[in-house]
């Protein structure tokens, strides 16, 4: 009998990055604080995985990182109603019934300047599972975190990426049928699959990364994995859009206002 997934499996969020393409808009937050209906494109993130049960985060912070520290240490009072009453002891009550997600969530510094592949790998100590997750800060996608889960553990090797197919100016994947045997990245895809940004690792990865030294996660070591013949895709058809742009922030916000945001899974 095949055992159920692990659960605990921690969700490594890459935070650490300034945004420069889409500095219209987060020039003085870090870009996984821009927000969508009022929450954080983190929040969304975040929500998605914890709708399929994985509610342990570490978030890999580097540029602007006491934003994001601040958010969550004031969450209650960032998301709800409350009254304040000021005298000799202040008190704070909070008036509507929304409780707070039951996140567990480490706070990694990585520091402002680290590549992708050094941020994770920096991550290792907080990761007591034998599998790990990586995503970016900056995308949304209604895909099914626990089939993605699913898939790494049945073929066994080190790595998975998620292929999707938005359009092409994005790190192209070259397979074949579930082997990825060439990981190109920024070169246009030709309506192709590219590198969807939703990864499972197993422990072995932090070998690979610890050899790459500061290097981004898409380049030396995914072509490491590519070469050991460790590296598998994960294929979503679904919705998935990353927000690099102004003209993806807006976007992404009028699904929402519309009440039609495909990555809102947790409702």
């Amino acid at each position: 009998m095949t055992a159920p997934l692990n659960k605990d499996t921690p969700v490594i969020v890459l935070c650490g990055g300034q945004g420069t393409r889409i500095r219209d808009a987060a020039e003085h937050i870090p870009k996984p604080m821009l927000q969508i209906g009022g929450y954080p494109i983190l929040w969304h993130i975040m929500r998605i995985y914890a709708a399929h049960g994985y509610r342990n985060f570490i978030l890999a912070l580097g540029y602007k990182s006491w934003v994001i520290k601040e958010y969550f240490l004031n969450y209650r009072a960032m998301t709800s109603d409350f009254a304040l009453e000021f005298g000799a002891q202040a008190s704070m009550r909070i008036l509507d019934s929304r409780e707070p997600p039951d996140w567990r969530i480490v706070f990694a510094e990585t520091g402002e300047h680290t590549q992708t592949g050094r941020r994770v790998f920096l991550c290792q100590k907080y990761v007591e599972t034998d599998e790990f997750m990586v995503t970016y800060g900056d995308g949304v996608a209604d895909i099914d975190i626990t089939r993605l889960h699913a898939f790494h553990r049945d073929h066994q090797r080190t790595a998975t990426v998620t292929g999707v197919t938005p359009p092409g100016r994005f790190g192209s994947l070259v397979v074949d049928g579930p082997s990825v045997v060439a990981f190109n990245e920024h070169r246009h895809a030709g309506g192709g699959l590219v590198n969807g940004g939703f990864f499972v690792f197993n422990r072995a990865m932090f070998d690979v990364l610890g050899t790459a030294g500061d290097s981004m996660l898409e380049t030396q070591p995914m072509n490491a994995l590519v070469e050991a013949d460790q590296l598998r895709m994960y294929r979503h058809t679904g919705f998935w859009e990353p927000m690099d742009t102004l003209r993806e922030y807006q976007a992404l916000n009028d699904l929402w206002q519309k009440g039609n945001a495909p990555w809102r899974v947790w409702e």
